[in-house]
This record gives C-alpha cells, structure tokens and sequence, in this order.
C-alpha cells in the first residue's frame, strides 16, 4: 500500500526532471560552409612560398646564407625555380625555424625558477648543503 503511494509522485518527480532537462537544453544551428574538394595548387604553392620568405627575412637564416655565398636575391630566385614539392618541403623546415625562436625565453624562465625556489627556501631558513 505504501509502494503504490509513492508510485505516481515518483513518477511524476522523474517525468518533471526528463522534461525540464531535455526541453529546456539550448539548439544551435547554423549553415556550415563546405570544402573544396581539390585545392587550387596556385593558392597552396603562394601560402608556403610566403611562408618561406617569411623564414629567409629572418637574421639567423639571412646570416647563414650570406656564410654559404648566398645572397637574399638569389635565394629568392632559387626559391622561385623550385618544384611544388620542394617548396613544401621548404615550407616545413621553415616554420620549424620559425617557431624555434633564439630560446632566450627559456634562459630567462629557467633563471627566475631558480631564483624563486631560492626565495622560498631562504624564507623557509632552509639551507642547501652539498658533500
């Protein structure tokens, strides 16, 4: 007698959550723009040759093609003569230059862990002792 008492208001506790949960969820939509199923190599070759003049303008690259006889004029030219997949093999290795940087941000970040773990040992009266 007690079961069949809290059947219906269960039921209708669970049908309330369902409902509030499931009705009251936001809908996106929107109109998805489609892809081109063949690239115009055109395009594709104009990206990676900006991306690799964007790597010769740099100094460390600029410096060591002037040590090898280059000039920036003539590793332009040459860059023009090159094949699609050249120029894409080219533009891997550039951007690989590119996103090295001179590493001077990782000297600098290393010395101020140092100094900040040197800082809360010293506040610490904590001492280092090497044997």
């Amino acid at each position: 007698m007690t079961l069949s008492k809290l059947r219906n208001p269960l039921l209708a506790a669970a049908l309330a959550c369902c409902l509030t949960a499931f009705l009251t969820s936001p809908a996106a939509a929107g109109i998805m723009g489609g892809l081109a199923s063949a690239p115009d190599p055109g395009t594709i070759r104009g990206e990676e040759l900006g991306r690799v003049q964007r790597a010769l303008e740099t100094e460390i690259v600029r410096s060591a093609l002037e040590a090898h006889g280059l000039t920036t004029r003539e590793a332009r030219e040459r860059l023009q003569a090159m094949t699609d997949e050249q120029v894409h093999l080219m533009a891997g290795v550039s951007d690989r230059v590119l996103a090295g940087g001179d590493g001077g941000g990782a000297v600098v970040a290393v010395l101020i862990i140092i100094l900040l773990v040197l800082l809360i040992l010293y506040l610490q009266d904590k001492k280092i002792v090497i044997r």
